[in-house]
């Protein structure tokens, strides 16, 4: 599906010989998308449409309206649904017109490359979008949306995906998924089991989540064994339907090993809604050393995201709810605060931890050296902020040396936007050839390597890592 237009690689001639060289070994191999949130009622329905091209482009994706928030525009007047069932735009031609009139706000942005792909290579649209022509785009995507050729499960092809992981909650029956299942369509969608609502205490609602993780386990949580338990039952369905990986995030990395007593007795406080937030950051801790322990025994991938504060608008959260775009990054300690799970559980090699983080300055000081020891450890790719070209830079040269790239896993896209996939793992492949290229250039690896380690970048390091074989 891909232009074929872009370039991303470096000016100087000689490293853009062989990078586009070995760009080319991978431009054509299959997508392996191990995490992410693409809804999985997309591919449940043969014939899902995606509504109009607001629907599909801009109201799904934080990654536009944060930006276009920033320079004062409403949420309401972008069409954003409010928790009060309060007046938002409703004409869709009119968020468009919006849009597109800022459209220049996203000029040397990664968003502004995904979507200048996403209009070229999956609308065949290479006019520059601004107002004057905002309207004539619109009717152009609008119509091509109508096509059978762009519902999912077409364009699940059309993008040569091989796999693609959605991210579900832990007390979710997976309706889709069952659905998908009995359709007997080829395409490989699979859950991943994730359980912050019901393991972070302080998240709003966790009685009521706690209440449901109880019905759907058939199990009566009025305790922490029990809670166990209910948490053991539901990874179990979930790896029945396919799933390979769990999914953690938390504001920071700290881990700390409960005994069962001190658990129990916070989980009671909880239950009663008491407890504190020193409470909240423990159980976490202690949460994720178990979720370790579990993972050693039913051989899910654990994934933890840190450094996140979410929701850091508070008059956005208590209108629009959840993922406004309001998530901003701390910094983050890993070598202190990971180390009673990694005594517990590092050296095992049958755990495979998949760190994720927000804050840059770990990635050489702590990041690397940890993964570069720990058997259990692999670095996950840029996250979020620093999905770009020049995240995956710094992420090259403050990892790869010291973790080596085989205790990486490769690229995850971990987007909404289904249409930007293409992109996102297209502008992965580009920035490592770059990379490798200068790595041939200066003779530190040869090119018989690099075109290995191409591959496995590309495709193999992914697919491994998240036992997708």
């Amino acid at each position: 599906m891909m232009s074929g237009n872009y370039d991303y690689f470096s000016p100087i001639p000689a490293q853009r010989e062989v990078a586009r060289d070995l760009y080319e070994q991978v431009q054509h191999l299959p997508l392996i998308c191990p995490h992410g949130h693409v809804d999985p009622r997309l591919f449940a329905d043969e014939d899902y449409q995606f509504g109009s091209p607001v629907d599909l482009l801009i109201i799904p994706d934080h990654y536009i309206f944060r930006m276009l928030y920033s320079q004062g525009i409403s949420l309401e007047s972008l069409g954003i649904p409010r928790r009060d069932g309060g007046d938002t735009e409703s004409d869709h031609r009119r968020v468009w017109q919006i849009f597109a009139e800022h459209f220049y706000l996203f000029r040397g942005t990664p968003t502004g490359i995904w979507l200048r792909d996403e209009l070229a290579s999956v609308f065949g649209i290479d006019e520059k979008l601004n107002g004057d022509n905002a309207q004539a785009i619109y009717d152009a995507i609008a119509e091509k949306l109508t096509q059978p050729e762009f519902q999912p499960r077409n364009l699940y092809d059309q993008f040569n995906i091989e796999v693609l992981a959605t991210t579900d909650k832990a007390t979710d029956t997976l309706p889709h998924h069952q659905t998908i299942r009995k359709s007997g369509w080829h395409g490989r969608i699979i859950p991943t089991f994730r359980p912050d609502a019901v393991v972070n205490i302080d998240t709003e609602g966790w009685q009521d989540n706690v209440a449901r993780l109880s019905d759907m386990s058939g199990i009566s949580i009025h305790n922490y064994s029990f809670f166990i338990s209910a948490l053991e039952q539901r990874r179990a369905y979930f790896k029945s339907m396919g799933a390979t990986a769990t999914d953690h995030a938390a504001l920071t990395a700290y881990t700390e090993q409960l005994s069962s007593g001190e658990a129990n007795a916070i989980f009671q406080r909880a239950l009663r809604g008491e407890a504190a937030d020193e409470d909240a950051r423990r159980f976490t801790g202690h949460m994720l050393i178990e979720m370790a322990r579990m993972s050693v025994e039913d051989g899910l991938v654990m994934q933890i995201h840190v450094g996140s504060y979410r929701n850091h608008n508070q008059a956005i959260f208590e209108m629009f709810g959840r993922d406004m775009g309001a998530d901003i990054p701390i910094a983050s300690e890993f070598t202190r605060n990971l180390k009673p799970l990694l005594d517990a559980y590092g050296s095992d090699s049958s755990l495979t931890l998949i760190l994720f983080n927000l804050d840059e300055s770990a990635y050489s000081r702590e990041l690397a050296p940890l993964a570069g020891h720990y058997p259990a450890l692999k670095l996950g790719p840029p996250w979020w902020f620093f999905d770009s070209l020049n995240g995956m830079a710094r992420f090259f040269e403050m990892v790869m040396e010291t973790a080596g790239l085989y205790n990486t896993a490769g690229f995850n896209d971990d987007t909404r936007a289904f249409l930007s996939i293409p992109a996102r793992h297209d502008v992965w492949r580009r920035a490592s050839a770059d990379w490798l290229a200068g790595l041939v250039l200066r003779r530190i690896v040869d090119e018989e390597d690099a075109v290995a380690m191409m591959h496995d970048m590309g495709y193999g390091l992914a697919k491994k890592a998240y036992r997708l074989d």
